[in-house]
């Protein structure tokens, strides 16, 4: 049995074992066997329509995350209030100044 022990503080917390192992050992105890777990769907990146929101959440004004981004405020407006499209690298360096997963070239 391949077992990989997790420690925390010097102690072990966790086991981490392959699926088949984990099987196994139900299998010995009398237990039936386990579903496999779900796979988590892919979140979908926030909408640009959120980012007043998201930037409101971190406290940063509308200068400063246009200036973090190297646009304008007012071109950060348009786009906060939906009258712009940013191009792939405006929405790459938007998701970097807030911390977002996405928004890549298929946002």
């Amino acid at each position: 049995m391949n077992v990989q022990v997790i420690m925390r503080d010097g102690a072990p917390e966790y086991a981490v074992l392959p699926w088949d192992d984990y099987q196994a050992l139900l299998n010995a105890v009398g237990r039936p066997a386990a579903a496999p777990p779900a796979a988590m769907p892919d979140a979908a990146p926030p909408k640009f329509s959120e980012l007043t929101v998201l930037r409101e959440a971190q406290g940063m004004s509308l200068e400063a995350l246009s200036r973090s981004v190297g646009i304008s405020p007012a071109y950060l407006g348009l786009i906060e209030t939906g009258e712009r499209d940013p191009d792939a690298a405006i929405r790459r360096a938007l998701a970097r100044a807030l911390g977002l997963p996405g928004w890549g070239d298929d946002a």
